[in-house]
């Protein structure tokens, strides 16, 4: 397997021009180490004003586990609708599905100063807001709500490991205009609580 080092920043080669991807930095490492893995790109790219989401998936097998490599100052509302869209290609594949393989995002750790990978296949997303009444939504400066009430990480997680959210679902939303780099620091925070039934929602 290729080795990855320490890098905030990736530079990396496309259509023969050298671009920068910044990687999400935490202080943990969920999975330290993939196997037999396919790199995916997605380059933070400007024309004029706007800000685009550029995929590369030029060396991405089917088969094996899919890494995606994003830029931390991707907006959701660019990044997700593409994961989406490579999630949606994978779950259909017939001919070469893999049941074994995984989808991971790669990020920096910068205390344990290696890369790491954050298991993502489990997640379906929806690009709109939760037709419910319970949801813990975060917010673009980082709050967190629930049920429209703020409160801080460790009273959110106290209140979801209570027997009463044990076997809900449990829904997340996030404003879409928070950067990808956020999103990752709080889908690691989301991955401690253990929850086995949740939905993700960005609007």
């Amino acid at each position: 397997m290729k080795q990855y080092s320490l890098i905030f920043l990736f530079l990396l080669f496309s259509c023969g021009n050298k671009e920068d991807i910044l990687l999400p930095k935490s202080n943990v490492t969920i999975v330290s180490d993939v196997k037999d893995h396919s790199p995916i790109y997605i380059f933070f790219r400007t024309k004029g004003k706007d800000t685009l989401a550029a995929v590369n998936r030029n060396n991405s097998i089917i088969s094996t586990n899919w890494i995606l490599n994003i830029d931390k100052r991707l907006p959701l509302r660019l990044v997700i609708p593409e994961v989406m869209k490579l999630q949606e290609k994978k779950r259909s594949e017939v001919a070469h599905k893999n049941e074994l393989a995984d989808n991971y995002y790669s990020y920096a750790d910068s205390l344990g100063k290696n890369m790491a990978f954050l298991p993502f296949t489990k997640v379906y997303y929806k690009m709109e807001k939760p037709m419910f009444s319970f949801v813990v939504f975060f917010s673009k400066k980082n709050d967190i709500f629930v049920d429209g009430f703020s409160g801080s990480r460790e009273e959110l997680k106290h209140f979801l490991n209570s027997s009463n959210f044990k076997d809900k679902m449990i829904r997340f939303g996030f404003d879409e205009d928070m950067s990808y780099g956020t999103y990752i620091q709080n889908e690691i925070f989301i991955q401690s609580l253990k929850i086995e039934n949740k939905e993700e929602f960005v609007y």
